[in-house]
């Protein structure tokens, strides 16, 4: 059996076909082809068929294979949707997976819309990846992160997360939810300006506050879902941050490590900026 004519995501067919023969002996042949399957389309069939009759008992053998997330995530996310416990094994999963992977796993748990994820979406769902910005929006929306901006005082894990949360936003245009089309945007701009610049410097920190001063300088305010004054403000606020000494040395000590992103940075942000930390850059190309 040729391991691309078997679909990877949830098919309604498959289901059918499933649940048509008896439901001890369909699971039991999944698991026999998830645990000893020779090629990835026998895993595949195996993973469908544990992705219907699948029990709770099959969480941990489900976990392993999903840990091969860009073949297998989709499925795996399924079966969790449908089981008791499936929230927690699949927060377990999306610990554990990247791109694709972490996609399908990350969709499936706003799906869920569960009260018990929201404080994991809020604080890790995104990993910087720019894949991210299929389901950034989704997190915001799910995990209201505009009713949870009280808490940014006592965690910089939220507020680092926000950033990851706002960046993604502002450029993914035809992935997922913008902030011109996010209803809070502006509200939660102004919470992660407010905190951010009270936290230490990271390299992280100063690329993440950069893209966004980026996107506020050379984006009509409508782009950021916020008006004029608020746009105009929130630039103020960011190259504060940035020119701070502590925050230009530490952009300069990144980019003297040859930090990709703050090499990126002075090469194709920085001169529109004007930031302290680069002085001196002049673009590569034109943009």
């Amino acid at each position: 059996m040729s391991s691309t004519t078997f679909p990877i995501h949830h098919n309604e067919h498959i289901a059918a076909a499933a649940e048509r023969v008896d439901t001890e002996r369909a699971r039991q042949t999944g698991r026999w082809l998830v645990r000893y399957g020779i090629d990835r389309c026998s895993v595949t069939v195996g993973l469908a068929l544990l992705a219907v009759v699948g029990t709770v008992d099959d969480i941990p053998l489900i976990q392993t294979i999903g840990l091969l997330s860009d073949r297998f995530g989709p499925l795996a996310a399924h079966a969790f949707e449908r089981q008791t416990g499936g929230v927690e094994a699949l927060l377990w999963l999306a610990e554990r997976v990247t791109g694709w992977g972490r996609v399908y796993v990350v969709a499936a748990l706003c799906r869920l819309d569960d009260p018990t994820a929201r404080p994991w979406l809020l604080r890790r769902a995104c990993d910087g990846d720019f894949l991210n910005g299929y389901f950034a929006g989704k997190v915001a929306t799910v995990a209201k992160l505009h009713e949870a901006l009280e808490d940014l005082d006592s965690d910089s894990e939220m507020v680092d997360h926000i950033g990851r949360l706002l960046h993604l936003m502002s450029d993914c245009g035809g992935m997922g939810l913008t902030l011109a089309h996010y209803p809070h945007s502006g509200v939660v701009l102004e919470a992660h300006a407010r905190h951010v610049g009270s936290l230490s410097p990271t390299v992280e920190r100063y690329f993440t506050i950069a893209l966004l001063t980026q996107h506020l300088t050379t984006e009509p305010p409508k782009a950021a879902g916020c008006t004029a004054a608020q746009q105009e403000e929130l630039r103020s606020t960011y190259l504060n941050v940035l020119d701070r000494e502590e925050w230009t040395h530490t952009a300069r000590a990144g980019f003297a490590a040859d930090d990709s992103r703050m090499r990126w940075l002075a090469d194709h942000r920085a001169p529109k900026l004007r930031l302290r930390a680069f002085p001196d850059r002049e673009p590569d190309v034109e943009e």
